[in-house]
């Protein structure tokens, strides 16, 4: 097929063409694309033709020089465009002032969020250097900010430990901002300067909108100013760059006060204060702790404890293959030998949640790496050994073997190394890599708690006894369960069945559908037994008040028969093997009579699924009955059959009772006054309490655990001190007349 060679003509190496039998003006060549600009659709019978050539050579190639590719790919230097980017901007600029604090200079940092979205850092630490870099011959300001893979933090003597190690934080967040300010106290004078975008140059105003005049020939350090003698610092502010980051991208005032309250706990004597502008009022928070991790771990622990706060500490060495940069310029793979300090913080509680934080230089690593790798090596080693040394004791069976849930069950532990340069993996340093660090975290704990097991100190007996205790029950909770795995299932046809024989189940196999009814006593049974719904209502009765789980153990928890009845109907496991989505049934219902007794037997209930089957609770799906407390018999005139009527609260009844007497009518007496669900017949009981159209229930949610859990230890737990002083200073709030309400 042939073309006309004025059409063809500007035809491209590589890419689409289109070519129609059009005069050669028509077509336009963009890109490598063909576009017939003349008529955006060819006339009837007229041909188009698409060319397509495979052709890639150096040309397509596309280098991006100095920050555009931080502006290209934000993603690889911030790990996302949303508040989570614009947040690890924030501890970029932050971290650099935290190093300084690291490195022994300036005791304070303020961070401000300002009303028009901007932030800003300062610091009295040693500033910024504003005297010329020699081989760029720019100031150290601008090469701090405007440069990639530059900073005094590798290796050059500046900082021993740091969190900083590839010089891009400061420049990446100066090429993601609209626009950022910096100041800088040194030798006596305050010096500035401004970028846009991550080019350096004047603004008119303030603001990010103001005419901005970019450096053409020469930047400027500018001098703005006198810094009175002796004082030093740098003042960061600037405005995250809209056209990258996400609409709804935000800085979140609690996440800045929860990483600030943690850095201040990695570095005792420092005050990090944080200053909220954005609202009506003013809001700032102060954190300053001397107490260093110890008092973290005491601030993070969930539980109560069952050991004291105790600190392993030490040191190693390790050589390491790195690229020196020589005099000459040359880069020489060098052996350096690095020291590893290691300081850790650890204690066990009562509870069964895991609480571990690590740091690598007061940098957090969420993900872990070869530090926390180690520490779990070294814990499991001696935890284990001392299993076995006391495998009579603790009635530990040869076929028994420690898994690593079973000891970090209840563990609260903060765990900071400290070395030179640390390799991490990416710039949000999430993961430490450095492969030599996990033997020597590892030796130092295997150290340090063996020490502490074969202690002749009588607390230091008394609390590892406890804590073998302890983990030994967990390893017994998490044999047990996958033992039962099956029998918790829902049976069928095909299935034998080992639930509690008292159990009362239902014939419904929808899960959402299905109720079960956690009822007090054998005499409410018997009259639920009736007033239930078999499709889909479940009984099981309870007798009495069941174990305090708050205070017992979990062997104990275990090995109590109603406990035990109640884990097993439910079906879903305990503590940390609760498998929610295992559940026999969509909702949990506490039955108990309305006075002191049932509401004390509904706490021991609540106390059971807070610790022991939480997922139930936050997934909405535990609810408490409410029974009515009285049945009132209005006598209607004439032939008029009588109404009958049910309060839930003595102001409900006076109420109703007014109402009454108001309208000339009477009521039957006595009023029945329920104190149990026995004294109701099965269709009092259907009609106020199980009937789906006329119930009330009270769903139990969990709003703050950490707050509830403080509740539970309070009323439940084995302190009887604090729950003396409570129950004296809200002595005043009592209504004795609700007493049995």
């Amino acid at each position: 097929m042939t073309y006309n060679h004025a059409v063809g003509s500007a035809m491209p190496r590589s890419g689409h063409i289109s070519l129609c039998a059009y005069p050669a003006p028509a077509l336009s060549v963009r890109g490598g694309r063909g576009l017939c600009v003349s008529q955006p659709r060819c006339p009837r019978g007229w041909i188009r033709l698409r060319i397509v050539t495979a052709e890639y050579s150096a040309h397509h190639l596309q280098v991006l020089e100095g920050l555009e590719a931080v502006r290209k790919r934000p993603g690889m230097y911030i790990g996302s465009t949303d508040s989570r980017g614009l947040m690890h901007c924030v501890w970029e600029i932050i971290d650099n002032s935290v190093d300084e604090a690291l490195a022994g200079y300036g005791s304070r940092i303020d961070i401000v969020l300002h009303s028009d979205g901007s932030v800003e850092v300062r610091d009295r630490a040693r500033g910024i250097p504003v005297d010329v870099e020699p081989r760029t011959g720019l100031s150290g300001v601008e090469v701090v900010f405007t440069k990639l893979h530059a900073g005094g933090k590798f290796g050059g003597g500046s900082y021993a430990a740091s969190g900083g190690l590839h010089g891009v934080g400061a420049s990446v967040v100066n090429a993601l901002s609209e626009r950022l300010d910096v100041e800088v106290d040194r030798d006596g004078k305050t010096y500035a300067m401004s970028f846009r975008r991550g080019e350096p140059g004047q603004f008119a105003g303030p603001g990010p909108e103001s005419p901005f005049t970019p450096f053409e020939k020469a930047s400027q350090l500018r001098v703005v100013g006198k810094a009175a003698k002796g004082v030093t610092g740098t003042r960061i502010r600037y405005w995250a760059d809209r056209q990258i980051f996400t609409k709804d991208a935000t800085f979140h005032a609690e996440e800045l006060e929860q990483r600030a309250r943690q850095t201040a706990f990695l570095i005792p004597g420092l005050e990090i204060a944080i200053i909220d502008q954005r609202g009506e009022e003013i809001v700032e928070t102060s954190h300053r702790y001397d107490g260093g991790i110890s008092e973290f771990a005491d601030f993070l622990a969930p539980d109560a404890a069952i050991t004291d706060t105790w600190r392993l500490t030490g040191s190693g060495t390790f050589t390491e293959t790195v690229p020196v940069l020589q005099a000459g310029g040359a880069m020489v793979p060098t052996d350096v030998e690095r020291e590893c300090e290691v300081d850790i913080a650890l204690r066990w509680g009562t509870g069964y949640e895991t609480v571990t934080r690590s740091f690598v230089n007061i940098i957090s690593t969420p993900k872990g790496g070869t530090h926390q790798a180690g520490f779990e090596q070294g814990l499991m080693k001696v935890v284990r050994s001392q299993v076995e040394q006391n495998a009579r004791r603790l009635k530990v069976g040869a076929g028994e073997k420690l898994e690593k849930d079973d000891i970090t069950a209840g563990l609260t532990a903060v765990l900071t190394v400290r070395l030179p340069e640390p390799q991490f993996e990416g710039q949000t340093k999430e993961i430490l890599g450095t492969p030599a660090v996990r033997a020597i975290v590892a030796n130092v704990v295997a150290k340090e708690l063996a020490e502490r097991f074969s202690s002749s100190k009588r607390d230091d007996k008394a609390q590892t006894a406890l804590l073998l205790d302890k983990v030994v029950s967990e390893m017994k909770a998490r044999i047990s369960a996958r033992t039962h795995k099956e029998t918790q299932r829902r049976k069928n046809a095909l299935e034998s069945s080992s639930l509690p024989a008292k159990l009362a189940d239902c014939r419904t196999s929808d899960v959402e559908q299905s109720e079960l009814f956690i009822v007090e006593g054998d005499s409410a049974l018997g009259t639920a037994k009736l007033a239930r719904n078999s499709e889909y209502q479940a009984l099981l009765p309870i007798r009495g008040k069941i174990l305090n789980v708050q205070k017992a153990s979990i062997s104990d928890m275990l090995s109590n028969a109603e406990c035990a009845a109640i884990i097993q109907t439910i079906g879903a496991g305990s503590g940390r093997s609760f498998d929610l989505d295992a559940a026999r049934y969509g909702k949990i219902i506490l039955m108990s009579d309305a006075d002191v007794d049932g509401a004390h037997i509904r706490t021991l209930l609540l106390t059971l699924f807070f610790r022991y089957m939480r997922p139930l609770i936050e997934a909405g799906r535990v609810y408490a009955a409410v029974p009515p407390l009285h049945r009132v018999i209005v006598v209607n005139p004439g032939s008029k059959p009588n109404e009958t009527i049910y309060t839930y609260s003595e102001q409900e009844l006076h109420t109703l009772l007014a109402k009454v007497q108001k309208s000339g009518r009477r009521w039957q007496e006595p009023v029945q006054r329920y104190k149990g669900l026995g004294e109701m017949d099965a269709d009092q009981l259907a009609e106020t309490t199980m009937d789906r159209a006329g119930r009330l229930l009270r769903r139990v949610r969990v709003q703050d655990a950490e707050a509830v859990s403080g509740v539970f230890e309070l009323l439940m737990g084995s302190d009887v001190a604090p729950r003396r002083d409570f129950i004296v200073t809200s002595s005043d709030r009592l209504d004795r007349e609700a007493i049995d309400a």
